[in-house]
């Protein structure tokens, strides 16, 4: 591509066809360069059962609605027709299976080259790619020698393969439960656990909690003005009998285990339990390598940025957990924390 553009989004999930939204509404001549061959970014790889923690009148991109009963918690699926939709509807310049594989640049701006070799020129840069598609898995001691199945959350599809089965889910929060809840009908599943989950109530004094922490600015508060991350919640959204499935062991809570061995776990107390199964739920990891060799990140591969500016001119982030409130990464998230880029942006190519 010979032009030069004047920004490129990395990503072409939620965040990235937030940004695209608002850069359409701007003008600036622009590109949505997605990795996989569909918009939807994480969603099409998520696990079958997987449903929104907010209903649906607030999951919305900005511009369109979520087509859904406004107190309905969506499914995956849902979501991914919605992100196809949204694409679609405002017509955004996406290019699949142009997976970013480095980035440099120079005095005019970035050169981003693709994995398939496509070139591709920009002054600015949105990085969009958020923070969910690098599972961390936790190294534990003798976990070489199990000979059972480990996985993370985010190869979890359905319950089947694990019917009548010893199961270990590890971590405590959402998705933990969730998936732990679901294979407790069908196996014997344990949640190993740090420290005992925390559950949150749905809905209070008959409204959504997501009612509640929008309407008192909790959800929107800006930590990034105090130099901050917004914190992630330790608590777990009661998304249906979960204190119920809880205090009746389906499925049980253990501290979480000490070690492997050949055929199962280890427990604190020195019991050895057979087990089949153990899948990790224990989160994500930013992983934007193609970003290092700009000085965009620091040792550990973290994104050096305020509310989504980097500290290298012209680049900037949209769907950082905590980016700029608790809401960033979410449906609900990008679009404000978008909007708020692209005005920072847009002030950048006017420089």
């Amino acid at each position: 591509m010979n032009k030069v553009l004047d920004t490129i989004v990395v990503g072409g999930g939620q965040a990235g066809l937030a940004s695209g939204y608002h850069l359409k509404k701007n003008g600036p001549r622009f590109l949505i360069l997605e990795a996989s061959d569909q918009v939807g970014g994480s969603w099409p790889r998520y696990y079958d059962s997987l449903k929104l923690f907010s209903p649906a009148r607030f999951s919305s991109l900005p511009g369109m609605k979520f087509p859904s009963e406004l107190n309905r918690y969506p499914h995956r699926d849902e979501v991914i027709r919605y992100l196809q939709d949204y694409s679609r509807t405002f017509q955004l310049p996406v290019m699949n299976n142009q997976r970013v594989d480095s980035i440099t640049k120079d005095g005019e701006g970035f050169t981003i080259t693709t994995m398939v070799g496509d070139t591709f020129r920009s002054r600015t840069i949105i990085n969009a790619t958020g923070s969910f598609h690098n599972p961390f898995t936790p190294a534990v001691t003798g976990q070489g020698a199990f000979q059972g199945h480990i996985l993370h959350s985010s190869a979890y599809r359905t319950p089947e393969p694990c019917i009548n089965q010893k199961v270990v889910v590890v971590g405590r929060g959402n998705s933990a439960v969730q998936i732990a809840v679901e294979l407790a009908e069908v196996s014997k599943t344990s949640l190993a656990v740090l420290r005992p989950v925390q559950l949150m109530k749905q809905k209070v004094w008959g409204q959504d909690l997501h009612f509640w922490i929008k309407v008192t600015g909790i959800d929107t508060f800006p930590f990034w003005r105090l130099g901050k991350t917004a914190p992630s919640s330790p608590s777990v959204i009661d998304l249906g009998q979960y204190k119920e499935r809880l205090a009746a062991g389906k499925p049980d809570q253990q501290q979480m285990f000490t070690s492997f061995y050949e055929g199962g776990i280890i427990w604190p107390n020195g019991i050895k339990e057979p087990v089949d199964t153990v899948i990790f739920a224990t989160g994500y990891r930013p992983h934007i390598p193609y970003l290092q060799a700009i000085g965009a990140l620091d040792a550990e591969g973290r994104p050096l940025h305020k509310a989504g500016v980097s500290t290298v001119p012209g680049l900037y982030y949209v769907g950082l957990e905590g980016q700029r409130s608790f809401a960033s990464a979410t449906l609900r998230g990008v679009g404000p924390d978008a909007a708020f880029v692209i005005g920072k942006l847009l002030r950048h190519l006017k420089s």
